[in-house]
């Protein structure tokens, strides 16, 4: 059993399935499980898992925002010419409009996070293993 993955898969919001929809955005598996199927609604609101080493892509979120809420695990929030941040339950983060991020689990760790986003995401790149790599030595 790796670090945190009891805390992740069993987290009451649920693990949810393979994230295929977004697969060719991420590095690592992660998973997604939808939390409002409300079509009247313009944000999107999930349950997002990533294994250890698992990230998504540089991305920018357009005509809106991205919160996330962090529940479970150790993970790396990044945004563009910014330090990492690392992150655990309880932590909060608030992306604005425009602002190029990043976000996933640490090397050793599982990772979950609420996100509410309203918007569009345009993927920008990956985030290479060297500039990953670099976070886990700090």
């Amino acid at each position: 059993m790796t670090e945190h993955e009891l805390d992740v898969k069993n987290n009451v919001f649920g693990f949810g399935s393979t994230n295929d929809a977004f697969a060719k955005f991420f590095t690592g598996d992660g998973f997604i499980n939808g939390l409002v199927h409300d079509e009247t609604i313009s944000v999107g609101v999930s349950h997002v898992s990533f294994a250890p080493g698992s990230r998504n892509y540089w991305h920018i979120h357009r005509n809106g925002y991205q919160i996330l809420l962090v529940t479970a695990g150790e993970g790396w929030y990044q945004e563009d010419g910014q330090p990492a941040r690392k992150l655990k339950a309880g932590d909060v983060v608030v992306t604005k409009e425009g602002v190029t991020h990043w976000h996933g689990a640490t090397k050793h760790s599982w990772f979950s996070h609420i996100t509410i986003t309203e918007g569009t995401q345009d993927w920008v790149r990956p985030v290479t293993d060297k500039e990953y790599n670099l976070l886990e030595k700090k």
